[in-house]
């Protein structure tokens, strides 16, 4: 299981990756395992607000329906449009080609509060 130390973490497996005042976010290795083969992804609009803790889209795949949520608050700039047609782009790769979103940040330092490559390791081999 891959957990690249450059990023930041949600409890609910979501990853963050801070480009300047705008944070690329997706599902974790850990999270796209769990879920096994992936054949759905519901993207959200661009333009659309999002609240840290919500709810945000939903992937479905083979075993279950699962909502993703929002690890920082903002507006979506950018979906990745190639998941409608590979969805399982999150299965092969979560931390590049899988991403789901990028959102402008309402506020900078939120991602500062999310867990550490270290924090995130630990909640992930606990199993949770």
């Amino acid at each position: 299981m891959k957990i690249p130390k450059e990023l930041r973490y949600t409890k609910d497996h979501e990853w963050v990756r801070v480009e300047g005042t705008v944070a690329v976010v997706g599902i974790t290795d850990f999270a796209q395992l769990q879920l096994g083969d992936i054949v759905f992804v519901e993207l959200p609009g661009e333009g659309a607000m999002v609240k840290a803790g919500e709810s945000f889209t939903v992937i479905e795949s083979v075993k279950a329906a699962s909502d993703i949520y929002a690890p920082v608050s903002g507006k979506i700039v950018k979906v990745n449009a190639a998941l409608a047609d590979a969805p399982d782009l999150i299965n092969q790769d979560p931390y590049g080609d899988g991403w789901l979103v990028a959102v402008e940040l309402a506020d900078g330092s939120e991602p500062d509060g999310l867990l550490d490559n270290d924090a995130y390791t630990r909640l992930a081999e606990e199993g949770q």
